[in-house]
Parts: C-alpha cells; structure tokens; sequence
C-alpha cells in the first residue's frame, strides 16, 4: 500500500483534468481562485433562468392536472350541453346507452333573503342524484341525498359561504328564489366540476332538478343551459373517445349542442394559462436580457482583472485565439452554475404552486417537466454568449503593451469580424428562440422586437448623456464640475447605470401603467356611461309589466329592452365551423352559444359600414347584421351566408349588412341581429337595461328591491357588482404580472450592484487621487450624489418614454381604450429611479472614500 505525499496532493486534484485540452485545462486552474467578481453573473443568469423555468413548470403542471383531473373537472368523460331546451327523449336514451348519465341544469337567479332589501346574483345549479359522476360533493350540515327531498312543503339547498355573509343567513335559515322558499340545509366546501363551468358572477346554490322546476325560473326562453354527463363503463382511449364524438354528432347532426371531452375539460382555461404562461414567460427573458448587461459588465471587469495573466500568455506565444477559448470555457462553466441553480428553483416552483393554488386550479404536485427546464437553460446560454462576445473578442487583438495601458486608458478596440459575425448569430437565435418556442409568435415578436429596440435605445441615451456632458461648459462648483465629468470619462458608469436600470423600471412603468388603464376603464370611466342594471329572462306577458314598474319607480330613467335568444354558429360559407379556419382573434365567435337577437330598425349603438338595412315588415329570406370587425377576421363579406343552431333548429340566413358595433357602451350589442321574420314564433325571452347615472347606491337597491319583488323569475345584474368582479380577477392577474416585473427590477438592482464592484477599483483611485490634491470626503461624497441622482433621473425620464408608449400602444391599439396617462405611476417610478440609483450608487462609494492614500499609492 503506498502513501501519498504532500507532493502527490495537486497531482491527484488535477488528474480529472489531465487529459483535457491546454485551454480547458487553464481555465478551470484559474477557477480554483473562487467565484470572486462573478457572484452577479451567476444570480443573473440563475434569476432568469428561475423565472421562466418556473413559469413554464408550473403552467405545465396546470395542464397536466386539467388533463389528469379531467373527468373530474368536466364530471364526465363527456359534456354535452344545450341551452334554452332540455334534451329530448331520444337524445336522452341514446346517450344513456352509451353509460352512466347525470343531468345538471346551471342559471343565474336572484336568491333573497327574508329581511328586507338583503338579495343576492346566484349560480344556480340544478343536480340529481347521479351526480358526481366522477370526485366528491363535499358537503357540510347535510348529504347531497337530503337535498333530494322536500321537508314538508320547503325544498332544502346547499349554499357557498360567501351567500350566506352577502344574505346574512345561516344554516336552518330560509330564502327565496323566484317563487319558492327554500332551507339552507347545507354549505359547500367543494364543488368538483366547478372549473368546467364559466366564470361566476356570484356565488353557488345547488338545488335539485324538482326543486328547480317549482321556483318557477324555466320559462320558454330562459337563459338556462342543460348538461348531460356520460361516464363510460370501460376506459376509452383519445382516440376511441374521438371516434364516439364523431358518432354522436353523425347520430344528431343538428342537435346544436356542445360537446367536450375530458381531454378539453376547462379549454377557456387552459387557453389562459397558456397566454399568462408565455406572457410571464417573456417577463423572465426580459429579466435575462437585463442580467445580460452584468454578464458583459462583469466579463469586461474579470478581464481587466486578468489583464497581466493574458499578457504574460501572450509574451510566452499564446494566440488571441487561445486566450479567447480558455476565457470563453471559464465563462460558460459560471454560467452553467448559474443555470443548474435557476433549474433547480424552477422545477421545486410546481410543489410550491401545488400548496399555494391547491382548490383553486389542478397543479400536479411533484411534476417534473424537462422539456421546459431546457428551453430555460437554453435561453440562459445563449443570453451568456451573447454578453460575453463582445468583452471576450476585445481581448483577441489587443498588443500586450495595451493591455498594461488598460488598466488606466482604456482602448476603443472592436472585436474581429468573426466575434461579430458569431454575435449576431447568438442574438439571433436567441431571439428566434424565444419567438419560435411562444405558443402566440405574433405576441413573442411584439415582445422581442420591443425588448431589442428598447436595448438599443438605452445605448443611444447612455452615448447621448456621455456626449452631451463631454460638451457642456465646465461648471465652476466642484462637485458638479466632478459629477459632470465622471459622466463621460473612460470606464464611466453611465452605460451600465442606464442599461441596467432602464428596462427594468420601463417594464415596471408599462405593466403600471396597464394595471391603472384596465382598472379605470372598469371601475371609473364606464360605470358613467354604462346602464346601472342588466335585466335577464323578462317573459313575453312580463315585458309590460316590467316597463310599467321601472319607469314608475324611476321617471328618469332610460330603459332599452330587446329580445333575446341564444344560438351557436354552425356552418359559414358553406363549411362546417369546427373546420372553419378563423383567426385566433375571432375564433371565440365560433366556440360555445352567442347572444343573438332581431330587429326591425338599426340599433342605435351601431352604425352602418357596408350594405343595407331591411324594410319594415320585412317578410323575404332570413337576413343577418353582422360585426364588421369580426366578419373581416373570419373572412365574411356581404352575401355571404351563414348556419346557426338555436331551440334545437338550424336557421340559415344571408349577411345583408356590416356595421361597426360601440362595444365599450356597455349596452346591449349582439355580433349578430337577425330580421325578425327569422325567428317568428320562436319563444325567447327579453334582455333590458336601465341607465340611471345619477342614482345612489341605496336608489339602486330600491328599484332591484321593486323589480325582485313583483317579478322574482328576473334576473337583475347590477353593473357595478359585475364590475367588481371583473376588478377582483383584475387584481389578481396584477399581483402575478408586478410579481414578474419584480424578477426584472431585481435584475436591473443586481446589474446596478455588479456594476458598482466593477468599478471599484477605478473608485478608489479616483478617490486617492482627488484625496492627495485636497478634496475632502465630503466633497467627494457630493460629487458622487450629484452623478449618481442624474443618471437616475434621466433613466427615470427614459422608463417613463418608453414604458408610456408600450403600454398606450397595447391599451390604445390592441385593446382599442383610451389610454390615460397616470401622474402617480411617473411620480413614483422617478423616486425610484432616484432612490436606487444614489442609494446603492452611494453605498458603492461609501467604501472607496475609506481607502488611505498612502496605503493605495504605495502599491502603485
């Protein structure tokens, strides 16, 4: 056995690398030095590469658990649905056969309560007993078999708790609901098919189906909409659960129902994380492209730093070439440290997700997505070789008596064209990438393209600022002649400053300034000109009645009813609309019942564009009106004709107009009105509004207190309530999107911190220097605070640019609202601005005026 000596030692800790080649060889001997300057490398690249493989895990993990929990979700293996109608008796038995069936019937209702003016919007849902089909009804105070029977003459109901704390009941107690009392009999912890339906405007009420019936609420016409569930007896695989699909629609192929299976069991839902998913996904790429700028700061600093070691490799005959790979090698093994970290954050981000949304959305606990942690790491190498380039091919020509001269006067040299070339060939396939690998490339190139236009911006202000202080007279107070001159001097901050924060804080202005635009268009410039109420599922012999009291009881108000039915497109042009190819802006048309009414004049909301509009008493083919907006997305011109599916009937009809729709009116507008010989003596309901601008809020429950009353089977949504409902989800994507925009600021906050260490040294130089002629701390410090309090300005000036004109162009042009600027937002980003930049700027410099002279002058 022979013992290893102290000699033997660095032999054994080298043996791995013996037979590498030279280049790699040096390089990881120089890492044995520590990560000592790369620190903000490796939490940049790490910080990005966390974002987006967390994001990307955990919208994977959601769709994972929309697919594995589909059944549950849906409550079925298959949905089908139809609206206004039940099923019929054919339909029911045919599906029956199939396998085990349950029925659910879902509307909007008012639920009352005994005491005076206290009502509330319900979701109603009608179950029997065979449901759940697949989950658990979770109940409490009751078993879903008890609310299959009637106690006494008074049907029990199982209720949400946030019905209870609007209605200020508890269980045993009794409410109304169009004309019968019901007992709370039970409360709702868990509702397993509740992320299959569509987004809620108040809370559950779950009744059984003869309960339903004797409230009175299923009128011809009613908005009511009917699901037949159907669990298979035997697993079916995709492809035999298609091919059923297939012969349900070849059995009734003008049911006009929607079908969904349990591999699209929440598709409004998927569809959204999806989007939400990539849009996050471009914020943490953004945060990579921000931590790009502390890759190069840090890469120019390391080399400085090496500045001997690559002229002593050059004096002993080592190539630009040679010095460039071991560099190179060095670089991308830091950033494979900063990687392994951010891919280690980002695939635990799923069990956090799992713990935190568990109820609310399906998260697959211990998912584990590779897929998506090496698109992550992907962007985090080629973000690495993008930075690092331009510093590493500096290096390759410089003369060995330049590099000494660096340290004090550095040389504009610009790489060879080889670097460049191979530059150019990163960046475009990162940014290939990021737009290749987006599920909306549209979107992913908005994005990149203003990402990149908004680099080279920086770039343009950093060399404007730098140029115009190199020409500004000299100021006769010391510390701003000081300040001033430090703005433009070799090696000066200004770039990185600019750079690092800019988009950053631009990012954060614009997702601001979407934030405020979104909640004052909800909240405070429509509610003005917006009706007070929607009134819903007002019957033919009520309409009078309906008119009579609202107008009595409010003189002033404005009141506009229409009829209204429900009616699922169903072929246009002659093709089916399932295999119609529409633009992903309009295939919402296709998909699930439109609202659609008829008329024998125009709608005083719309404007004519093209075409048209019938006579009165108009007795030819069915026409139709139709969105010009949407009918130039999906390709429809006049003539052309369309199929759609309502009560069960398909109705074709002829586009005889275009006109332009006021959808932000909030009035009742339809994309499509029919002439009224289309659905004569079809039952349908009616749809009204009641404008009242000056009302109060205690004016608004009186009139809903006199409609409820003397008609319980209709419907009031009050405005202001759907409103904040809307403003409540809106509050919630806001806190997730300021979250993402976190990422990039801390970003920018490390850049401006690497930044900082970068020129450290050169502080302290500067520092003696100054120190040796006379200037005192003090001064020094004012100096500093004056350049560090203009760079934030001007940034500050620049986000607010830059982040304006995003966020208008996406307000004002995509989402077509009027853009409002927001004084607080601009107020607050410049403090911030101001505030990071002198605070950490000042923290920086803070240790550089410690240094003594004699000290640093003796190791010059």
């Amino acid at each position: 056995m022979t013992a290893t000596t102290d000699l033997d030692q660095p032999a054994t800790k080298q043996r791995w690398t013996a037979g590498l080649p030279l280049p790699v060889r040096l390089a990881f001997r120089e890492l044995r030095g520590g990560l000592s300057g790369f620190y903000v490398l490796v939490a940049c690249i790490a910080l990005g590469v966390a974002a987006i493989g967390g994001v990307g895990s955990v919208a994977r993990a959601i769709t994972a658990g929309l697919q594995q929990d589909g059944q549950v979700i849906l409550g079925g293996d298959l949905s089908l649905s139809v609206i206004h109608r039940s099923f019929s008796d054919d339909q029911t038995t045919f599906l029956s056969e199939l396998g085990a069936t349950s029925e659910v019937a879902t509307l909007r209702a008012m639920a009352r309560s005994p005491e005076a003016g206290r009502q509330s919007l319900a979701e109603v849902k009608a179950i029997d007993e065979a449901y759940p089909l697949f989950g658990t009804l979770q109940l409490e105070g009751a078993d879903q078999q008890s609310l299959m029977q009637k106690k006494g003459d008074v049907w029990p109901v199982a209720v949400e708790r946030e019905l209870l704390a609007r209605l200020n009941l508890k269980l045993g107690d009794t409410l109304f609901m169009g004309q019968s009392e019901l007992t709370i009999a039970a409360i709702i912890n868990r509702e397993p098919d509740r992320l299959g339906g569509n987004v809620g405007f108040g809370p559950r009420l779950l009744l059984s189906h003869a309960a339903l019936e004797e409230t009175g609420l299923i009128q011809p016409g009613s908005l009511i909409r009917y699901h037949t569930r159907v669990r298979f007896g035997d697993a079916l695989s995709d492809t035999a659960l298609k091919a059923e699909i297939d012969a349900i629609n070849a059995q009734f192929p003008d049911a006009g129902w929607r079908i969904r299976s349990r591999l699209n069991a929440a598709p409004g839902l998927q569809a959204n994380v999806q989007r939400f998913s990539q849009f996050l996904t471009l914020v943490g790429l953004t945060a990579l492209i921000v931590g790009g700028v502390g890759i190069a700061n840090a890469v120019r600093a390391f080399l400085e730093r090496k500045q001997p070691v690559i002229a002593t490799l050059k004096s002993v005959g080592a190539t630009g070439g040679f010095v460039v790979r071991i560099y190179l090698i060095q670089i991308m093994a830091l950033a494979s440290f900063g990687i392994v970290i951010g891919l280690s954050i980002g695939a635990l981000v799923p069990i956090l997700a799992h713990n935190l949304l568990d109820g609310t959305l399906p998260v697959s606990e211990l998912g584990f997505y590779p897929s998506t942690l090496v698109v992550a790491a992907i962007f985090g190498y080629l973000t690495a070789l993008v930075f690092a380039l331009w510093p590493l091919g500096r290096a390759h020509d410089v003369p060995v008596s330049a590099l000494f001269r660096d340290l004090t006067a550095p040389l504009p040299v610009r790489p060879r064209l080889i670097y460049l070339i191979a530059l150019a060939a990163a960046l475009l396939t990162l940014t290939l990438s990021a737009i290749g690998l987006a599920d909306d490339q549209r979107i992913a190139f908005i994005f990149t393209g203003g990402i990149i236009a908004a680099f080279l911006m920086l770039r343009a202000v950093a060399w404007l600022i730098m140029s115009i202080a190199a020409h500004l007279p000299r100021p006769r107070q010391m510390e701003t002649r000081l300040a001033v001159a430090s703005l433009h001097k070799p090696g000066a901050l200004t770039p990185s400053v600019i750079l690092s924060l800019g988009l950053g804080l631009a990012l954060l202005v614009a997702l601001s300034l979407l934030d405020f635009n979104l909640r004052y268009q909800l909240s405070s410039s429509l509610p003005e000109e917006a009706p007070s109420f929607f009134f819903v599922d007002i019957q033919n012999h009520e309409i009078d009645q309906f008119s009579a009291l609202v107008e009595d009881t409010v003189p002033t108000v404005t009141l506009d009813r229409v009829p209204m039915l429900r009616g699922r497109l169903t072929s246009l042009k002659g093709i089916a609309a399932r295999d119609y190819n529409a633009a992903p802006e309009a295939a919402w048309v296709l998909r699930g019942d439109r609202g659609i009414t008829y008329s024998e004049t125009l709608p005083d909301s719309s404007s004519l564009i093209e075409g048209d509009w019938w006579p009165e008493n108009y007795t030819g083919e069915p026409l139709v009106s139709f969105d010009h907006e949407l009918a130039a997305e999906l390709g429809l011109t006049l003539d052309d004709r369309i199929e759609v599916n309502v009560l069960g009937r398909t109705i074709g009809a002829r586009i005889a107009n275009l006109r332009r729709v006021d959808w932000e009116s909030m009035g009742i507008n339809f994309v499509m009105v029919f002439s009224p010989n289309t659905f004569a003596g079809a039952p349908h309901a009616f749809l009204a509004t009641a404008s009242w601008p000056d009302a109060t809020e205690a004016d608004e429950f009186r009139l809903l207190q006199v409609i409820t009353s003397a008609l319980p089977t209709v419907t009031s949504v009050r405005v202001k309530d759907a409103l904040q409902t809307v403003n409540d989800l809106v509050s919630k994507l806001a806190i997730a999107v300021r979250a993402a925009a976190s990422v990039a600021l801390v970003a920018s906050v490390l850049v401006l911190g690497g930044a900082l260490a970068a020129g450290h040294q050169a502080r302290i130089r500067d520092a003696v220097i100054l120190k040796v002629l006379g200037a005192t701390r003090w001064r020094l410090l004012g100096a500093y605070l004056v350049e560090y309090a203009l760079l934030g300005a001007v940034t500050a000036l620049f986000a607010l640019i830059a982040g304006g004109v995003a966020a208008w162009f996406i307000i004002s042009d995509i989402m077509g609202f009027p853009f409002t600027f927001d004084p607080t937002t601009a107020v607050t980003i410049a403090l911030l601005a101001l505030i990071l930049t002198v605070s950490l700027g000042l923290l920086g410099t803070w240790r550089s005026l410690g240094h003594r002279p004699a000290g640093f002058l003796r190791n010059l």
